[in-house]
């Protein structure tokens, strides 16, 4: 279904800003709505992202590795289980269904959940516009002084040094998370952060430099991947993962704990006292930060253990520390300061490789948003107000909205940066974009 117009010369009544996997369960909903609908009483949209195809987390598509969300909690069936692009749907067309069920397991293959999405993306291609960068949003003041639409500037693909600029009634702005790293660290070619494990891996072996010894700082479920990924990856070296527990902490997935991510509790949450929401952050972090899962866990301490028996210990894990100093050598080769925190003694790890599995944090919408930031209204501890329906509040004399996609943990919940709940959310967007379209005209 194509979008009713498309060029820098409409107003479109919804821009989106980044397309992974929020902006892309949005754009299907948008699809789905103008399929049924004569064209003039469409949704006119665009989805803007800065790379030049959809991808999600590539530096972490291990071959072996599982989604920790069931395939039901696609793009769209908790939406609609009824629509075409969902998980069963493309595993039909790819002719593997009956092999999948035959697994008897809710969690895909996380390289096979990555297809998906590119399967989905495609089939929403004439909503998408690739390699744009985002450099400014700017409101637009009609001739009553309101500001009824945003000017979305990109870096023009086919002209460097030139921009682009597309106008909006409203925007989604789905941006994902940034990969963290602990202040002062620079990245580099031997040291890295795990969003770019597989790549790193790769160059690093084409080159055919020796690895001796992998450090990994970090205990949470990638960190513990990258271990497991680096030791299977260089058989001859020593992998040691370093972090501040006595040992990694599993993830809670039992029923009740993760009745924290149902679409129910995103109402409980966001109409919960600030202390009630922190209480609830605090004792369901379990389900999701600085954790991993079971099976992982005992994996990799069976294969410590093996190494033991056999007396060639290649897997070790220095707990209850953390890296003091990390130093570069004329050889290329790290040497990295590691206290043990009991006792304040350190030991200085010769190392050739060391990975910051240390997590993501949101991207600084501010300066994302420049110009249109300061007609964002905040609150008391200086986050953006975000109304139910995930529309960022805004000063009296704007009418166009922003509409965010993540970013949003302080009003809806440990949902916020997470799949669990991207269908039922861009239904929500949907629904409100639509009625704002509505009560416009």
């Amino acid at each position: 279904m194509k979008s009713p117009l498309k060029g820098t010369d409409t107003t479109y009544d919804v821009l989106g800003i980044g397309f992974g996997p929020s902006n892309l369960a949005l754009a299907i909903a948008i699809d789905e709505h103008n399929a049924r609908l004569p064209p003039d009483e469409r949704l006119n949209a665009l989805f803007l992202e800065r790379q030049s195809s959809f991808g999600w987390h590539r530096g972490m598509l291990i071959d072996d590795a599982t989604m920790q969300v069931s395939f039901l909690k696609d793009l769209v069936t908790l939406r609609d289980p009824a629509s075409d692009f969902s998980f069963l749907c493309f595993l039909r067309e790819r002719g593997r269904l009956i092999d999948f069920l035959n697994q008897k397991t809710l969690f895909p293959l996380r390289v096979e959940f990555h297809e998906y999405f590119e399967w989905a993306a495609e089939r929403v291609g004439h909503l998408t516009a690739y390699d744009h960068v985002v450099t400014a949003v700017d409101p637009v003041r009609d001739d009553s002084g309101a500001i009824a639409h945003f000017d979305v500037v990109c870096r023009d693909p086919g002209r460097p040094g030139r921009t682009v600029t597309y106008r909006a009634r409203d925007i989604s702005v789905a941006v994902g998370l940034e990969p963290h790293v602990p202040p002062g660290v620079d990245l580099t070619e031997r040291v890295w952060h795990n969003s770019q494990l597989l790549p790193k891996v790769a160059e690093l072996t084409a080159s055919g430099a020796p690895v001796r010894r992998a450090v990994v700082l970090g205990a949470g479920q990638s960190a513990a991947e990258t271990v497991d990924y680096l030791h299977r990856s260089f058989p001859d070296a020593e992998v040691c993962a370093v972090f501040a527990k006595y040992g990694y902490t599993p993830a809670d997935d039992s029923p009740f704990a993760n009745r924290i991510f149902d679409p129910e509790a995103v109402d409980v949450y966001f109409g919960a006292p600030s202390e009630v929401k922190q209480s609830l952050f605090d004792y369901h972090r379990s389900t999701n930060y600085s954790v991993v899962d079971m099976e992982l866990i005992e994996a990799l301490y069976a294969t410590a253990y093996q190494e033991k028996v056999a007396g060639r210990e290649r897997l070790r894990f220095l707990n209850v520390s953390r890296i003091r100093d990390v130093a570069g050598r004329p050889d290329g080769s790290l040497g990295i300061a590691v206290e043990f925190l009991p006792t304040g003694e350190q030991q200085v790890l010769d190392a050739d490789v060391l990975v910051h599995a240390t997590g993501y944090r949101p991207r600084d919408l501010g300066t994302l948003l420049g110009e249109a930031a300061k007609v964002c209204l905040r609150d008391d501890g200086d986050a953006l107000r975000v109304s139910r329906d995930h529309r960022v509040e805004t000063a009296p004399d704007v009418t166009a909205g922003i509409y965010l996609q993540g970013s949003t943990e302080h009003t809806h919940g440990l949902t916020s940066s997470l799949l669990s709940t991207t269908a039922i959310r861009a239904g929500e967007i949907h629904r409100s974009l639509v009625s704002r379209r509505v009560a416009a005209v």
